[in-house]
């Protein structure tokens, strides 16, 4: 016993030993451990301080006078690893992109900054560098003090594209809308789109003049379509569109056009078509409309997922320094409001431009959102070439005089030689400039997509017309549509009501509401194969509880729209409550109207008068764009307009704006006073092949007033009225003629009166004017011998202006009077019972007889 005890105990002794040995290795390699730990977390740290803030260290301007580097505490750090950390986020490329919350995208983003850099085609940058500045050097020698908006200082541009473009196609992409302003767009044209040298030369010759007399636009404005062919042999169809020279307009535009585009594709809209917008550094730091529009990105119903920002940066806005023309250090640094990355880039290194190209286009489809590339260069000439910047910038131009162009200094580094090449090319832009000069008409430089062939525009024709009426079966089906809901839907007892209405209207037993004409009118399109998309501010439920279009299950808030259920086979009904924006909004859906014409396309202005803020799009797009650019579009842009006493701002619409704007039948400006007028309208407008913009002034207290509402036997009436002739009193004595809801109150006020001579004539159209139809209306009452424009607007306010004129010249021999509010800087008063005062007394007015000396000629 006391043996195997002793052979027991010696194991024991054997097995402590190991056990003590075993620990001490593993307290040496655990101390090992904390001490590479210990270097990673300082590597740690100092990589993520040079993630943070490496970018207020790079080199990134060209010249060298504006972006120096600023002493950052955080990011002073010695040794290796933050000599690497400086090599990757104090070069030539800086990053922001900290301030993304989500984890996986930063660390996206770290990953490829801190690898190498792939190898760029050198050859291809060097040739594509070559050809946009000799491009820009010939114009410069042969047109002379010529605006042509340079792309010199940011030719990195062309191959940045080519670079993206090329990527863009290997993920997916088949299409892309460009929108961009003038600075380097022919160069774009030409170098990217493939557009003919000779074709935009013809536009410094003048070619054809007479052609355009009192239209066209400028060649740095227009649009142009072509096709980039990338270096495996696919094509991307490139789309750049039509702008003004009111800097960012076309943002919200090209982005409405991008998903007007991937709608019509389906599932895979997003990834075969790509937008990509091309900014100022002046204008993105100045501008608000691109930050309306960027704020769109992830909004349902206006996501394109992701887009391409580039800010083409010279460091210059027309003569303002950069810091006048933003309060912080970079252009760029608005966008930072939003979740996305900001890489910045040293225009005059192009391989570093190339690989930003291609991470940004890798990110865009990673991730579905916004990139923005500021792209840091310089401007070699004057704003326009008109302008001497020595005037203004004595310094920096001494500086840009002796600095060679980029080609030159990338060949250098290369050891290429260059110059049979750039002869070469000198020598084909002079046979381009040759051919331009023998052109005898315009070339166009953009094709319409084949599903505009069915459209026209220009004057109008009767033959455009189309009947627009439906039988009472027909709305009564529609309706009953309209008021369905699954039994296990919790609908809110408000809306449970007024759908029961909306039924009784259906079978004939209520009269229509506006909010029930246009629902039947959208399902009927609907029903027919037409999409409808409406968007603007509360427009799901509508500004004044009148559409209610979207119900709400009242205990787990889920959502059903009836329109889309209203046959299998029907067309979708998109309907969007937008962000707190006019010109972005208004400016997308003008956009998609553009590439989607066969939808009815709206928005609605939370009051008429809201559309102030989006006035560009308004000016710019939708009244002039197939003046300038010959191309059309058919927003429909609801504005609601009434005076009841609501104050300035919400009363007035601005009829006077639209109506200064009209000519060449550009638009059309209609008035519908009854339900079933809005509901033809509407189908009018859809159904028509006449494709033009409508501004719709739509009633706020008439949407539901007996004397605006419609039986459903007027629904089955063949067209629109232009003019509501007067019905009731044959061969008045005098004729009151208006439009909207002072018409109504007339009529009230008339029959309280029992007035017998009084014809009140309601023009539905203001634009195109309708003369005959008018003069008809007016000829059936030979007895009248006063003719009367009555409107609750003031005096330089309203369709006086643009009626009087006009009323004048067919009422002949008949003495044209009108009655209205004074003269007014303010459109309406702030007082309910001012307005009241002032209502009244115009209505007293228009019917009282004998109106010498108290109304106007």
């Amino acid at each position: 016993m006391p043996a195997v005890a002793s052979d027991l105990s010696r194991n024991q002794l054997f097995m402590s030993a190991t056990k003590l040995e075993l620990t001490h290795s593993e307290l040496q390699e655990a101390a090992q451990d904390q001490k590479r730990s210990a270097r990673q977390q300082n590597r740690e740290q100092v990589f993520d301080a040079f993630r943070r803030w490496g970018y207020l260290q790079a080199q990134l301007d060209p010249l060298g006078q504006y972006l120096s580097a600023e002493p950052i505490p955080d990011l002073d750090f010695d040794g290796d690893d933050a000599e690497e950390a400086r090599s990757y986020y104090c070069g030539t490329v800086a990053a922001e992109f900290m301030h993304i919350p989500d984890r996986e995208r930063r660390e996206w983003i770290a990953e490829r900054l801190e690898s190498k850099a792939p190898a760029a085609d050198q050859k291809r940058i060097l040739d594509l560098l070559i050809k946009a500045d000799v491009f820009e050097q010939v114009i410069q020698s042969r047109y002379l003090g010529t605006k042509r908006f340079s792309l010199e200082g940011v030719t990195a541009l062309i191959p940045f594209l080519d670079e993206m473009l090329n990527r863009a196609s290997e993920l997916g992409a088949t299409k892309a809308v460009i929108g961009m302003s003038h600075r380097g767009r022919l160069s774009v044209m030409v170098n990217t789109f493939g557009k003919s040298p000779a074709d935009i030369f013809s536009k410094f010759e003048d070619v054809d003049p007479r052609s355009i007399l009192g239209g066209g636009d400028v060649k740095y404005h227009v649009g142009a379509t072509g096709c980039y062919q990338t270096r495996n042999g696919k094509d991307i169809s490139l789309h750049l569109v039509s702008n003004p020279s009111h800097l960012e307009a076309v943002d919200p535009v090209a982005m409405g056009r991008t998903r007007a585009k991937q709608t019509r594709i389906g599932e895979a809209g997003q990834e075969c078509v790509l937008p990509i917008v091309i900014h100022g550094d002046a204008a993105f730091a100045g501008q608000g409309i691109w930050a309306e529009t960027m704020n769109l990105g992830s909004i349902k119903g206006f996501s394109v997922g992701g887009s391409i920002q580039i800010i083409a940066n010279n460091l210059i806005g027309f003569t303002a320094e950069p810091n006048e023309s933003n309060s912080s250090r970079f252009a760029s640094d608005l966008a930072k409001r939003l979740p996305i990355p900001i890489f910045h880039v040293n225009a005059e290194d192009p391989d570093a431009v190339v690989r930003i190209a291609t991470l940004a286009i890798e990110y865009r489809y990673a991730f579905q959102t916004d990139v923005v590339i500021d792209l840091i260069g310089y401007r070699r000439h004057g704003h326009s070439e008109v302008d001497d910047p020595t005037v203004t910038q004595p310094l920096r131009y001494a500086k840009i005089k002796d600095h060679p162009p980029l080609y030159e200094i990338y060949a250098k580094k290369l050891g290429a030689e260059v110059s049979e090449r750039v002869k070469e090319l000198q020598t084909g832009f002079a046979e381009a400039q040759r051919a331009a000069k023998s052109m005898k008409k315009m070339p166009t430089l953009a094709t319409l997509p084949d599903y505009w062939s069915a459209y026209k525009g220009g004057k109008y024709k009767p033959e455009y017309e189309v009947e627009t009426g439906l039988t009472a079966e027909e709305v009564g089906k529609i309706a009953a549509g309209l008021a369905k809901y699954p039994a296990s839907f919790h609908i809110h007892p408000k809306i449970k009501k007024l759908l029961e209405q909306r039924e009784e209207m259906g079978q004939g037993k209520k009269p229509f509401d506006y909010g029930m004409a246009e629902a039947v009118a959208i399902g009927s399109l609907l029903t027919q194969g037409t999409p409808v998309r409406l968007s603007g501010q509360d427009s799901q439920r509508g500004t004044f509880n009148q559409r209610h279009s979207v119900l709400i299950d009242i205990e787990n808030e889920e959502t059903l729209i009836p329109l889309n259920y209203l046959s299998e086979d029907q067309a979708k009904f998109e309907v969007y409550n937008s962000i707190l924006s006019e010109a972005g909004v208004l400016g997308f859906e003008y956009g998609y109207s553009r590439d989607y014409p066969e939808t009815l396309v709206m928005w609605e202005a939370q009051f008429g008068d809201f559309a102030n803020g989006a006035q560009i799009i308004i000016d710019q797009f939708i009244a002039s764009g197939e003046d300038k650019w010959g191309l059309l579009g058919a927003p429909v842009v609801l504005l609601p307009h009434g005076y009841e006493g609501q104050g300035p701002e919400h009363s007035s619409a601005r009829v006077e704006r639209y109506l200064q704007l009209a000519a060449h039948d550009n638009m059309q400006i209609c008035q519908p006073s009854t339900a079933a007028q809005y509901f033809h309208l509407l189908r009018r407008q859809s159904m028509r092949k006449w494709r033009k913009p409508l501004i719709v002034f739509t009633p706020k207290s008439m949407l539901r007033h007996p004397d605006a509402v419609s039986s459903i036997e007027e629904f089955a009436q063949p067209h629109f009225l232009n003019v509501l002739p007067e019905t009731e009193i044959p061969n008045a004595k005098r004729l009151l003629i208006c439009t909207g809801k002072i018409g109504h109150e007339l009529r009230v006020e008339r029959e309280k009166r029992k007035d017998g001579t009084t014809g009140i004539i309601f023009v539905e159209q203001l634009y195109p004017w309708p003369e005959a139809e008018l003069e008809a209306a007016i000829k059936t009452h030979p007895d009248a011998h006063e003719v009367i424009w009555v409107q609750e607007e003031p005096e330089n306010m309203g369709a006086l202006s643009f009626v009087m004129p006009r009323l004048k010249r067919l009422a002949r021999d008949r003495q044209v009077l009108s009655i209205k509010r004074s003269a007014a800087a303010s459109p309406a008063t702030g007082s309910a019972k001012a307005h009241e005062l002032e209502q009244k007394t115009v209505i007293e007015l228009a019917l009282s007889s004998g109106l010498s000396g108290k109304v106007s000629k």
